[in-house]
């Protein structure tokens, strides 16, 4: 009887560290959505969308998808594209369905991206004082 207790508990665990995630969306500080700079268009939409929690991180140096060169930020350089990492913190399920619904508006961009969604472990949630 003890087994089956453990096996459950195990099980009720394993459901509670996957039923949130983290979803990456690999762009540059290029990218266009009409307009509107990509990274702001996402970021105001998962704001409307009521998603947890939205960050975007610019970085220093990189390639990928949308750019067969190396981009840095050294000062000497002019050119302002560079890397940039949306993520989005929330319920798989959340953030599945709000893949759905960028996953057009990603695809129509002229440059590549990259997208992931990885199962997250969640040590502290805790509201700030408003």
């Amino acid at each position: 009887m003890p087994f089956i207790l453990v096996s459950q508990l195990l099980t009720y665990y394993d459901m509670k560290t996957n039923e949130y995630s983290i979803l990456k969306i690999y762009l540059s500080t290029t990218d266009k959505f009409g307009s509107k700079l990509m990274y702001e268009h996402l970021v105001y939409l998962a704001k409307e969308k009521n998603i947890s929690g939205v960050t975007v991180n610019r970085g220093i140096m990189g390639f990928g998808m949308s750019s067969t060169h190396v981009t840095t930020s050294r000062f000497w350089e002019l050119t302002e594209k560079l890397p940039v990492v949306v993520e989005m913190v929330d319920k798989t399920e959340t953030l599945e369905h709000f893949y759905m619904l960028i996953e057009s508006d990603l695809k129509n961009m002229k440059k590549g991206c990259l997208v992931s969604l990885e199962p997250v472990k969640i040590l502290l949630l805790k509201p700030g004082e408003k």
